[in-house]
């Protein structure tokens, strides 16, 4: 299976997920759902937010030029809100998997599906 699947499939494609990316830890963009365009800083601050959990809950993120705030940050994922709206990132061994949920998709339905990839991805080695 191809990382644009995982995306297409796993994410969008549950219904409970937006918007998707696929970020490598060592840098560049996997796989990303049509439009979404995460550009090189916030690449950068989303795989940074993991090791520095104290600068995101203060600052918060930018995802495709939109600021988001921080719920909770810890070195596993980062919950983001925005209005009725948000986003839930996981880090795996090797990847950042980077979503956006929008209104009226809830915190819990997106999570649920983020974290079970992240928690397969783990598994088989990424």
């Amino acid at each position: 299976m191809s990382w644009q699947t995982y995306v297409d499939t796993n994410l969008v494609g549950s219904g409970k997920v937006s918007k998707a990316a696929i970020l490598g830890q060592q840098g560049g963009v996997w796989a990303t759902s049509s439009g979404y365009t995460l550009s090189p800083q916030e690449q950068k601050d989303i795989v940074a937010s993991f090791t520095n959990s104290d600068h995101v809950r203060t600052n918060g993120l930018k995802l495709g030029g939109q600021k988001f705030f921080t719920l909770q940050a810890n070195d596993r994922s980062v919950y983001l809100k925005k209005a009725a709206d948000g986003a839930v990132l996981v880090k795996t061994k090797q990847a950042v998997l980077v979503t956006e949920y929008l209104a009226p998709i809830q915190a819990p339905e997106t999570t649920k599906v983020v974290e079970g990839l992240a928690d397969y991805l783990i598994s088989v080695g990424y």
